[in-house]
């Protein structure tokens, strides 16, 4: 498929390929990881598109909106061949007097359009639609497609911050705690995009019931929403308070048995936890953390490995229990693997662990 053909948003803004694995890095801008990896790993602490400044290690988040879209991606007619005129589609929803299937059908016109046209989605997103669409995800009827129109409105950055403001927050605690299993993986998802914003993520999180919510679905769902909410729970622990809220919500052993039965992705929300000093709390008093972290450190991937050895590093730096667990279990052999890891964040990681392991916790770098 001709990238030419594809919108602009697909496109890596330093590769300017379409991107395979789209990550949000914390100015919020999106770029393909391999890319903005290679920029990182180059030195350089600055967003290549705003030139505002990073953390010395900056987080980079799944964008699993728009990974969604790309792979789902055909190319459409014209938008003036699909239908003439779009606010047809915004009246009928926003009737009083439309039947549920023909707002179904305005529902599914308007994601069509908005996929694939920022402008429109813009339009969409000032238009009286926000308020009908928030309506229709928490009713059965209408929720699937609503909030896959919801979820492309989440893709602008701009709208971001009004659709908390208009009240998405409350609906999408609605959908996690009541909905379906495939509409609570979308809400998930929806929550994760507009968590790149740093104010959003404050709000998110101290809403009622939102991180309980998403805790919820790890310990019952299945599949791609435990996934999706997991990835929501990283971005929100971005923002230290959601930490501690996610703690007290009994997050640490839940997630401690999603990677125990292969949820890797929890793994990387346990090493943000691990920043807290109740998480570690919570880590050290669950029998069986280590076994659990050394065996991620053994048949993880990469980006596993970098976030066990992290939570390994936290934990031991303040418990010499930890410390004397982690000895018994193998994680110093373990982790001397890593010190040479083509991975410069593995690498730092293991050698502050090593360094933990072996009684000298002075002039440690910062890990991550």
């Amino acid at each position: 498929m001709a990238t030419h053909h594809l919108p602009d948003h697909f496109k890596c803004p330093i590769s300017l390929e379409i991107m395979s694995d789209p990550v949000i890095l914390s100015s919020g801008h999106t770029f393909d990881r391999s890319s903005i990896q290679r920029w990182l790993d180059a030195g350089y602490r600055t967003c290549p598109i705003t030139k505002l400044p990073l953390p010395d290690q900056p987080s980079l988040i799944p964008n699993h909106a728009l990974r969604s879209l790309i792979s789902n991606y055909t190319l459409l007619p014209p938008l003036h061949q699909t239908i003439s005129q779009p606010q047809t589609l915004i009246s009928t929803l926003t009737s009083p007097s439309s039947s549920s299937d023909s707002k179904i059908d305005s529902l599914r016109h308007l994601t069509r359009l908005s996929k694939r046209d920022s402008a429109f989605r813009r339009h969409l997103a000032d238009s009286a639609a926000v308020p009908a669409v928030l309506a229709a995800v928490v009713d059965p009827a209408l929720q699937e497609k609503a909030l896959l129109l919801l979820l492309n409105l989440t893709l602008d950055d701009d709208s971001k911050v009004g659709l908390v403001a208009e009240g998405v927050v409350a609906r999408l605690v609605a959908v996690l705690l009541n909905a379906p299993p495939d509409c609570r993986a979308v809400a998930a998802t929806i929550v994760t995009s507009l968590s790149v914003v740093e104010v959003n993520r404050a709000t998110i999180g101290a809403f009622p019931a939102a991180i309980a919510a998403l805790v919820a679905i790890l310990r019952d769902g299945k599949g791609r929403e435990r996934k999706e909410a997991a990835t929501a729970l990283y971005a929100l622990c971005s923002f230290p308070d959601n930490r501690r809220r996610a703690v007290n919500c009994g997050a640490v052993p839940i997630l401690l048995r999603n990677v125990e039965i292969g949820l890797e992705r929890c793994v990387e929300v346990i090493g943000v936890l691990a920043k807290c000093k109740e998480g570690r709390e919570h880590m050290e008093g669950y029998n069986g953390c280590v076994q659990i972290l050394a065996c991620v450190l053994r048949n993880g991937s990469s980006r596993g490995v970098q976030y066990a050895l992290f939570a390994l590093t936290s934990l031991c730096l303040y418990s010499q229990r930890m410390v004397l667990l982690a000895q018994e279990e193998g994680v110093l052999e373990a982790s001397i693997v890593f010190v040479e890891d083509d991975n410069e964040k593995v690498r730092r990681n293991a050698c502050n662990l090593i360094r933990s392991l072996r009684g000298n916790n002075s002039n440690h770098d910062r890990v991550e």
